[in-house]
């Protein structure tokens, strides 16, 4: 009953979307003029309306909504096809897609489960182990696969330890580790994500929005996110871990784990694979070359990047190495006998199993974040928010926080952050505050929903379970994201040293929003 509730619930919330967006951008564009004397303010502002309505709603595909602009822009003026097509095809997402040919050659020869069983039977022994073996597993994996695949992969191994520990002990005795142990990988999925710039979506669209709105700072670098966001998910998994395992959900004393099946599903993969030894390689050897591709100045000290030895230093990018990488793929021959293709990757299997929907759901906020810029609506927004540069800097972080981490419960984590960067980084310059102290933290808070089974693929898959119930969840969930908001809010006071921020400093980059071409 529940099921087919919900699924009423969302195909209302559809109809009335498909309704409401188209209904709100005539009423902005008939009678809103939000500057007078540049009716192409409230023009912006009127796409922008129904692209957040149909994004929120989910009343068409989120990559449909995000063609808009290339529909839209020209016929109202704001930026023509030729100037906005080139929007949606850049580095970006060419970083998404190397990197996402990595991750399906990981799957593709089942390097993925042998490195998370590996992490399990290595970590795992009592009942608050088994999770945390999970859980490291599951964030580890995250960092690089999609999240989503991540816990596909994750939930049947964890539901044949519940299933066994359910024979043996009974459900109610066992409920208590069967929710820490599905909680536990659902949220160590998000949280493992946030660590890499490749992680998860909003973490790239932010690293593009950023270059688009401020073309004169440096770009932002897999190592310099990379050496933010690891020890922020590595203490907020333990924080979690602790929380799930000795306070929430704590198993009784006489409920052991049976580790044979561990080794059982280990034992199953055999000798690791000549394709599995190469992919690790070539796994490891890309991040590598992605955290040290620029000089990192971690305040204390610097570390020379390997890209000032080479001829054309600030021609390469991350999306350079991802996909010189990737293309080894399709090079490198295979030697088992049953493989689908001669090399370690084929064609066919990058065509139909490429997300490419949210490769277009890029373009379009990357599009999004163009017009805002372009047609000053940006400098609008920041200048009416102006006002709460009276707050303490680091009250507007936790505001910021606040805001994305429970808006994300009920929209699209990418298309929120989307829309929200540009609005943001307007108002860092308008109260002449570094943009980046409120758009990093914004973009981390968009990984930290984990109340609904709706706000992440991952809580989606695990609730799928059948042994949480929403209340479950959500009870569990207003916990780790209150943790969360606080977590990323004190960033504040270590961010800026990675990122080689002054607090009181406001940039010249920033002076120079969006002049340059």
């Amino acid at each position: 009953m529940a099921d087919a509730t919900e699924e009423i619930g969302k195909s209302l919330s559809q109809k009335i979307g498909i309704f409401l967006g188209p209904v709100l951008f005539l009423l902005v564009i008939l009678f809103v003029d939000l500057e007078p004397g540049k009716p192409i303010v409230t023009r912006m502002a009127a796409v922008a309306v129904l692209m957040a309505v149909w994004w929120i709603t989910d009343a068409i595909p989120l990559f449909a909504t995000a063609l808009l602009p290339l529909m839209l822009y020209p016929l109202l003026g704001i930026l023509s096809t030729k100037a906005t097509a080139p929007i949606y095809v850049n580095s970006t997402i060419f970083l998404f897609m190397g990197g996402f040919i990595i991750a399906l050659t990981m799957e593709k020869w089942k390097l993925h489960k042998r490195i998370a069983l590996h992490i399990i039977r290595t970590i795992g022994s009592g009942p608050s182990r088994i999770v945390l073996g999970f859980m490291v597993a599951a964030a580890f994996l995250s960092m690089w696969i999609s999240n989503t695949a991540t816990a596909i992969m994750m939930l049947p191994i964890g539901m044949a330890i519940i299933s066994q520990m359910e024979t043996e002990f009974g459900r109610e005795e066992t409920h208590k580790l069967s929710l820490g142990l599905l909680l536990g990988i659902a949220y160590a999925c998000s949280v493992g994500g946030m660590a890499t710039l490749v992680g998860t979506p909003p973490n790239l669209a932010f690293a593009r929005i950023f270059s688009i709105t401020f073309p004169t700072a440096k770009p932002i670098a897999f190592g310099s996110w990379f050496f933010l966001a690891l020890p922020l998910s590595v203490v907020f998994l333990v924080i979690i871990w602790w929380f799930l395992t000795k306070i929430l959900y704590r198993v009784p004393a006489h409920v052991t784990i049976d580790q044979s099946i561990v080794e059982k599903e280990y034992k199953a993969l055999g000798p690791m694979s000549y394709e599995e030894r190469i992919v690790l390689v070539i796994f490891a050897l890309t991040a590598v070359l992605w955290v040290f591709r620029k000089d990192l100045v971690l305040g204390f000290v610097s570390i020379p990047g390997w890209s000032n030895l080479i001829p054309y230093p600030k021609l390469i990018d991350d999306g350079t190495v991802a996909l010189f990488m990737a293309m080894l793929m399709f090079f490198i021959p295979t030697r088992s006998l049953g493989a689908d293709s001669p090399t370690l990757m084929g064609g066919e299997d990058v065509v139909d199993k490429m997300p490419w929907g949210i490769v277009i759901l890029f373009g379009g906020g990357f599009a999004m974040a163009k017009g805002f810029q372009t047609t000053g609506l940006a400098t609008l927004i920041g200048e009416n928010f102006a006002g709460i540069g009276q707050l303490h800097p680091i009250v507007m972080v936790f505001i910021i926080c606040f805001t994305m981490t429970f808006l994300t419960e009920v929209t699209s984590n990418t298309a929120t952050t989307q829309m929200i960067l540009p609005i943001l980084a307007s108002v860092g310059v308008q109260n002449q505050l570094n943009p980046l102290l409120l758009m990093i933290p914004a973009t981390l808070s968009a990984s930290c929903a984990f109340m609904m089974p709706i706000a992440t693929p991952p809580n989606a898959i695990v609730f799928g379970s059948g042994r949480i119930k929403i209340a479950d969840m959500a009870k569990t969930g207003i916990l780790i994201n209150i943790i969360g908001i606080i977590l990323i809010t004190l960033l504040y006071f270590v961010g800026p040293a990675i990122f080689d921020i002054d607090p009181n400093v406001f940039p010249e980059w920033a002076k120079q929003m969006g002049t340059a071409k």
